[in-house]
């Protein structure tokens, strides 16, 4: 059963576009743990991060870090954190959040987005990703 990443992957299901490579996929988490919290993803289908062969691995982490340095300069923080949990979801992805203490990286607690704000939000960003 595909998982409701690779319903976004393959347009089934919407989501809040950040960046785009013929690999890999970024978009707002639609329940962040902070503002501009992004998901990136490899758009094939693996469950675990390190089962990723070599080259989608590597192809994911530049996409990533592409993916940051854009959400920095939208978001102000310290730094973009970066987490791997991998638990909620059979489907590789990497969390770009955020951060301005240790304590803003906690996916305990979420903040409420409009749909309006997270469209906003997600142009911004990709207006800023450089790949």
């Amino acid at each position: 059963m595909a998982s409701i990443f690779s319903k976004i992957v393959a347009g089934e299901i919407p989501c809040y576009k950040v960046a785009e490579t013929d690999d890999c996929l970024a978009f707002l988490d639609i329940s962040p743990v902070a503002k501009g919290h992004v998901l990136c993803i490899p758009k094939k289908e693996v469950d675990y991060v390190f089962d990723i062969d070599d080259e989608l691995f590597i192809k994911l982490h530049l996409f990533s870090k592409a993916v940051a340095k854009g959400l920095k300069k939208v978001c102000p923080c310290i730094k973009v954190g970066v987490a791997v949990v991998g638990i909620d979801v059979p489907h590789a992805h990497i969390h770009l959040i955020p951060l301005n203490t240790p304590a803003d990286l906690n996916f305990t607690k979420h903040i409420a987005m409009t749909p309006d704000e997270l469209k906003d939000l997600a142009a911004k960003i990709a207006a800023e990703v450089e790949l």
